[in-house]
């Protein structure tokens, strides 16, 4: 019994270590597949990442030339098109030589077509490369005409600062030369004034303050009735004696007057508002006024005045210094006004 015991044990099989080993073994499979699935990923991912960064760069530099270029009109954006388009055409291009240089080291059937398709594919991508260079030389040559246009415009602006820096140093020296002249023109009238005041003193001890003639601020007036008749411009024989007075004192002050002084004796003619009748010598009051103011001017020149120094004006009834219609109004607005002044 014991004997047919042992034969049954050795007649069983134990499958249990085969089936361990199988599992094993498939397990070591399936951790290479996923090892190797791993490795091609992440080889996958560094190209991905190695062209996505590329591709920046590109875009970068493509921002940075557009940019540029910016400034140009739109032929600058043809050139830069055409750059793109020949980019991408020798990339291309040299694609297609590297796939066909691969093939002929790979085997020797096609060779002559692929030699032949090389040499076309050299041909163009020369062709290709040289029309790039082109338009790379244009580039060149515009950003040459920005940068030109740059060193122009500060130029200008230089040039303008420079304008204004002088304008402001041109004005300094208008306003210097103008608040001198104003001093020089201050001193003289002081010093005009001065004559004329002694001109006026002189006029007053020889005329004896007589009631027709009067000083009225910087000027000396005499009534009309005093040296003309009525409606007339020709001095009568009174007012030619109280001219020829004036002329004295005026000549004795001329001599006092510096040269550099440029005086001048103006004489107006006034006129009071009672229309002409229109049937005499004069049409109107203005003829009148400045027949009256001429006649006295030439009376002046042939006692000796100096013509240079004398101006006659007339002002017909407009500049009234009593204004109104009454009598004593119209008497005293009919007179001879003589003002010492500068030309």
């Amino acid at each position: 019994m014991a004997l047919a015991r042992n034969r049954r044990r050795e007649r069983t099989v134990d499958y249990w270590p085969g089936f361990v080993d199988a599992l094993s073994t498939l397990l070591i499979a399936v951790m290479f597949l996923l090892t190797v699935f791993v490795v091609g990923q992440f080889i996958l991912s560094r190209e991905i990442s190695g062209r996505d960064e590329v591709m920046s760069r590109l875009n970068s530099q493509i921002n940075e030339l557009t940019q540029l270029l910016a400034l140009e009109k739109g032929s600058k954006q043809d050139l830069e098109d055409s750059v793109a388009n020949l980019q991408a055409s020798l990339a291309n291009a040299e694609g297609e030589r590297s796939r066909l240089q691969a093939l002929l080291s790979a085997g020797s059937g096609g060779q002559d077509a692929a030699q032949q398709r090389i040499g076309s594919l050299t041909k163009e991508l020369d062709e290709q490369k040289e029309m790039s260079d082109r338009a790379m030389s244009q580039v060149e040559l515009l950003n040459q005409q920005i940068a030109a246009l740059r060193n122009q415009i500060a130029a200008v602006e230089s040039a303008l600062q420079a304008s204004e820096q002088k304008d402001q140093q041109s004005q300094t020296k208008i306003a210097d030369l103008g608040r001198r002249l104003n001093v020089a023109l201050a001193a003289r009238v002081q010093e005009l004034n001065r004559y004329r005041s002694d001109f006026f003193g002189r006029l007053r001890e020889i005329l004896s303050d007589r009631e027709n003639i009067r000083i009225v601020g910087d000027r000396f007036v005499f009534q009309s009735e005093v040296l003309f008749p009525s409606g007339g411009a020709d001095l009568n024989p009174e007012g030619q004696a109280e001219m020829a007075k004036l002329a004295t004192a005026l000549l004795d002050v001329a001599k006092e007057i510096p040269p550099e002084i440029n005086w001048v004796l103006r004489v107006d003619g006034h006129t009071d508002n009672v229309p002409l009748a229109g049937t005499g010598r004069f049409a109107d009051n203005w003829q009148l006024s400045s027949a009256r103011a001429i006649s006295v001017v030439k009376f002046l020149i042939a006692q000796g005045v100096p013509a240079d120094r004398l101006v006659a004006a007339g002002f017909g009834e407009y500049q009234p210094i009593t204004p109104g219609y009454t009598p004593e109004a119209r008497a005293t607005n009919r007179r001879i006004e003589l003002k010492l002044t500068e030309k």
